[in-house]
């Protein structure tokens, strides 16, 4: 497959993975006019091409600003992000530079993957695939979030996670599927276990 093919192809599977994913989508012309987080994806992947090439890094910087601006998603255009990944609401994201995410993540606004210190070299988060991070949930450092893991909403992450496991609190806690985790209709807000 030719790159310019490849690169459409990778287009449409975002807009399809917001589609599917949100709910509230009603056709897929909507999610393509009206979605900050997909426009925010298409923008990365073209500012990642361009930060490819060295004597592109600073053009591909100013791509991924103009991008924050108008999105208010920011994605560092070293970052690499898999396939699929969709990125809810949008609004208040932010993605490292050495920050990597496997395919058909979910990121629900206000997500962190940050750094925690201010050396060079790794310093962001590694998803693997089909991870869920929630609402406001910060996952700082070089860790590993296993493959179908979830962060709970507002979560902060400093350790790693397990495959399949659930994280939620400050700092987090792990939480195997299948157990039961603790839950009080009148106070909890089940959104923090997604």
């Amino acid at each position: 497959m030719r790159p310019l093919h490849r690169f459409l192809r990778t287009l449409r599977d975002d807009l399809e993975a917001a589609h599917r994913h949100d709910p509230a989508a009603r056709s897929r012309l909507e999610v393509a006019l009206a979605y900050p987080g997909v426009h925010a994806i298409w923008v990365y992947r073209l500012a990642h091409r361009m930060w490819r090439e060295p004597l592109l890094r600073l053009p591909a910087r100013i791509v991924s600003q103009v991008a924050r601006a108008a999105t208010g998603v920011e994605i560092h255009p070293g970052a690499r992000l898999g396939q699929r990944l969709f990125i809810d609401h949008g609004m208040g994201v932010v993605v490292g530079e050495t920050a990597e995410v496997g395919d058909d993540v979910v990121l629900f606004h206000g997500a962190t993957l940050g750094g925690r210190s201010m050396k060079r070299g790794k310093r962001h988060p590694t998803l693997g695939d089909r991870v869920v991070v929630g609402a406001g949930a910060k996952i700082l450092g070089p860790v590993w979030v296993g493959h179908d893991a979830q962060v709970g909403a507002n979560a902060v992450v400093i350790a790693d996670v397990p495959a399949g496991a659930i994280a939620v609190g400050v700092p987090a806690k792990i939480r195997h599927r299948g157990t039961e985790v603790p839950f009080d209709v009148e106070v909890d807000d089940p959104a923090i276990y997604i």
